[in-house]
């Protein structure tokens, strides 16, 4: 299920403080809700995430820090590990497909969910194993997607862009 919205991505390898990429697009007036991040297994935020087991309260507060910041986000996709929806527009474009069509989670899948083309989806899906990150920005006034792709830019994205018939995540977000 595809619209006609805008977005920007923006690809981040695993030291990069997406904590900072976040904040720069706040300050520029882009809300947490329309946020969406895809993170590799293996990025040190997922592996927080994914470590239920913990042993000591500073590690649980680290945990706790971290669970609650990614719940703020408009969704955040772990495959293998977990999917956090906050946004109903997201929550529609992720989930509702995903069970019609009965697709298991993966970074692919969720791409093409937010209106990646397959082949494009599928470079960016290893890339994201391979290099550690996607920030997607749903942006409802599509002439904001250019100011969200150089705001990634600057924020030390190693691959970032606008791109138009985005989910239906931005268009509902309008």
């Amino acid at each position: 299920m595809r619209g006609t919205g805008a977005a920007a991505y923006g690809m981040y390898s695993c030291n990069v403080a997406l904590s900072e990429v976040v904040s720069s697009l706040n300050r520029a007036g882009f809300d947490k809700q329309d946020i969406c991040m895809v993170l590799s297994p293996a990025h040190p935020v997922s592996e927080v995430v994914r470590d239920t087991r913990i042993d000591g309260v500073e590690s649980e507060d680290r945990a706790l820090v971290t669970i609650g910041w990614v719940s703020e986000f408009g969704a955040v996709v772990i495959p293998t590990v977990g999917v956090f929806i906050r946004s109903q527009a997201f929550l529609r474009v992720l989930l509702t497909e995903r069970k019609q069509t009965s697709q298991s989670c993966g970074s692919g899948t969720t791409l093409q969910d937010l209106g990646f083309p397959e082949r494009e989806a599928s470079r960016l899906s290893h890339e994201i194993s391979d290099i550690g990150a996607l920030v997607y920005v749903a942006c409802p006034e599509g002439s904001r997607a250019d100011k969200a792709t150089e705001l990634l830019r600057c924020a030390g994205a190693c691959e970032a862009a606008a791109m138009s018939g985005a989910s239906t995540a931005a268009a509902a977000a309008a």
